[in-house]
């Protein structure tokens, strides 16, 4: 009797890396969006006091404050991950690490109502995953 080993080979990429970082961003900025959305309509103000006075954060800041880490810190990744694919492996810990703690740097400390405290503490959270996501499917052959 013979034994059969199948080698474990991961599974090619199916979207080009462009793809994959822009479906994860606009999926991210889509959920983001509803869980400002949703904390409006459950009564968050977002309004906070900063350095230069009262301030408001917007659906436009939720937006920006989504876009612009995901969109650049995957499309490093994407790019970097080519040539040193350990770079792929650093963002897995990297990536989700900074979504969390900027809620303790950025969220937390604002002197906002509760609601809106944890509707954008939700909107960091939501980066997270998307990002996990997204870098494993990175990490896979293109």
């Amino acid at each position: 009797m013979t034994a059969t080993v199948a080698a474990t080979v991961p599974a090619r990429r199916t979207l080009p890396a462009a793809a994959i970082v822009t479906t994860a961003v606009m999926l991210a900025l889509v959920v983001n969006l509803v869980v400002y959305a949703v904390g409006r309509q459950l009564g968050g103000s977002y309004r906070f006091t900063s350095a230069a006075g009262p301030a408001e954060v917007d659906a436009l800041t939720v937006g920006a404050f989504t876009v612009l880490p995901l969109l650049v810190g995957l499309t490093m990744a994407a790019l970097l991950g080519r040539r040193w694919p350990a770079v792929l492996s650093v963002a897995l810990v990297v990536a989700p690490a900074l979504a969390l703690v900027t809620i303790l740097v950025m969220t937390v400390p604002a002197d906002l109502d509760r609601v809106s405290t944890l509707a954008l503490a939700s909107c960091h959270v939501v980066l997270a995953p998307v990002a996990i996501v997204a870098l494993l499917r990175l990490r896979r052959p293109g």
